[in-house]
């Protein structure tokens, strides 16, 4: 299983996401893939000292695009596991400020 400072790979910081962060609360991560919900919420309490009210996972599938170079080539996106975290009203997370 991976260490609390395993699970989070990195925040998804996309339009959607800005508007979620600043008007529903919510907040996107890239995650371990072994990585279960519990494991994120306490993940994300423990890293960034809030309060989690609920943890919603999913995972994207990988994407096959074709290449700029060559139209014949086609190129792999790899999939991942996102989960959109849920914060207490008054919490915010400090890496999405300012974004939108």
């Amino acid at each position: 299983m991976p260490t609390i400072y395993d699970i989070l790979k990195r925040p998804i910081i996309t339009e959607k996401s800005a508007f979620q962060s600043g008007v529903l609360n919510q907040y996107a991560f890239e995650v371990h893939q072994k990585a279960s919900k519990q494991d994120i919420k306490e993940a994300v309490e423990v890293l960034f000292d809030v309060t989690v009210q609920r943890v919603n996972v999913m995972n994207q599938p990988a994407k096959v695009a074709r290449s700029l170079r060559n139209r014949r080539w086609q190129t792999r996106r790899s999939g991942f596991k996102k989960a959109i975290v849920t914060l207490a009203p008054g919490d915010s997370i400090d890496v999405f400020e300012g974004v939108a």
